[in-house]
This record gives structure tokens, sequence and C-alpha cells, in this order.
């Protein structure tokens, strides 16, 4: 399939209570209201397509972006494709999500996601924050540097307070998959989420709550959650 052919089955396949939704969590109008589920039916047909993935992120469509996440080729992704997908993602789902499963999939996630913490941009920092906590969740605890991740926490527990609004919403999910993926840094992930207490973010038009990470947390341990062997989905 062309970036053509599939961005008319996209807008074929969209819907206004699906825009609706998804316009009241912060997507842009470029979106057409596709849901994920059939985001999927054309990711089983094209598989992945790493030239395909990206054309399709470079048309700023938000439903479009999220399908690049789930057709990109990790192998191939560079980190000038990393940095571009970073600074031109439509919204927060896909900076917190697409790009971040990406980066954390591909060879240059813990590099990448250094740097975008230490952004001056905002969404570029949740993006950051995210691939940290997807990174966690899929490397074996031995390839993790503990001693670099624990200050991580560290600078969550100093940080969160005055960070933008998405930032602190990432920022407590690092904390949470720290928590729950990564036994050797469990507790120390419990303290930092109790001193930092219940997260405030602003949800948009929505009922969605921010996780209380100690709560959540437990509940990873008590489940006994195993690691992931892919990020996006």
């Amino acid at each position: 399939m062309t970036v053509t052919e599939i961005m008319a089955a996209l807008e074929s396949m969209g819907t206004e209570s699906t825009r609706r939704i998804f316009a009241n969590h912060g997507a842009p109008a470029k979106q057409f209201g596709v849901k994920v589920e059939d985001l999927k039916k054309i990711q089983k047909k094209v598989k992945k397509n790493h030239q395909l993935s990206l054309e399709l992120f470079d048309t700023g469509n938000a439903d479009a972006q999220y399908l690049a996440g789930l057709i990109a080729d990790e192998k191939q992704m560079t980190k000038n494709d990393l940095q571009r997908w970073a600074e031109h993602a439509s919204w927060h789902m896909i900076r917190e999500c697409t790009v971040a499963w990406i980066a954390a999939e591909s060879a240059h996630g813990w590099e990448m996601a250094l740097k975008w913490i230490d952004s001056k941009n905002e969404d570029v920092q949740a993006s950051g924050w995210s691939t940290l906590g997807s990174l966690v969740a899929l490397k074996d605890d031995s390839a993790l540097d503990m001693a670099a991740l624990k200050a991580l926490l560290q600078r969550v527990e100093k940080e969160i307070p005055s960070a933008a609004n998405r930032v602190r919403y990432t920022m407590n999910g690092f904390v949470i998959s720290l928590g729950g993926y990564v036994k050797e840094l469990s507790a120390e992930a419990l303290r930092v989420g109790k001193t930092v207490g219940q997260i405030t973010v602003n949800m948009g038009n929505t009922a969605c709550k921010v996780p209380y990470a100690p709560d959540y947390i437990q509940k990873m341990l008590d489940r006994g959650v195993k690691k992931k062997k892919m990020a996006r989905c």
C-alpha cells in the first residue's frame, strides 16, 4: 500500500464519535478518528516498512502517525529519525506512546531519552521520560545502569513538583515502570512515589485519573509482572 492509499483508507475508517473522544483527550484537528483496532488491520497488511512509516509520520495526521509507529522497523530507525518524530509528534498520545515505544525498541533509546529529558521543549521532555519507562520494561535488569536509574529517580523526586503538565505525568509513569519492572529499585521507587504523593495533571475534558505510583507499583509487584517483549501496542 502507498501513503495515498493508506490515507484514503484511514479517512474511510474514521468516525465522528472517535474524533470527538480523541479531541477531548487533546488530539489535534488533523485526525480522522480511527480506532487503534482498525489501524492494526492495516498494520497486518503492511507489516514492518521503514520508509512507509517515515512517510506516514511526516503527514502530520494523528492517525497516520500512530500507524507509523505500528509498522516502524526499529532496527532501521536512526537518531535523526527519532529526533524528527519527537519534535513533530502531533499530540501527547504520539509523543508519549508511539515515539517513546519505537525509541525504546531501537538501538538508540537510552541515548535519546537522556537527551530528550534535558530538552527545553516540554513535549520532547515528555517523550524522554516515556522512553525511559518503556526501556526499563523491556531491558533485562542486567543490561540496565542501576546507578543512573537511581539518580533519575532522585531527579524526579526533586523536579516533578515544578515540571510541566505532561512531563509530570510521564515522570510519574517512569517511577511506576521502574518500580514494577526493576526489582533492585522497587523499594526506592516506592519511596519516591510516597514522597511526591498524588500527582495532579490536567487531563483535559476527560474522566482520566493520574495513577498513584505506590499503589500501582505494589499491584504490579503482587502480580509478578514480567518484562515486555515489545513496547508498542
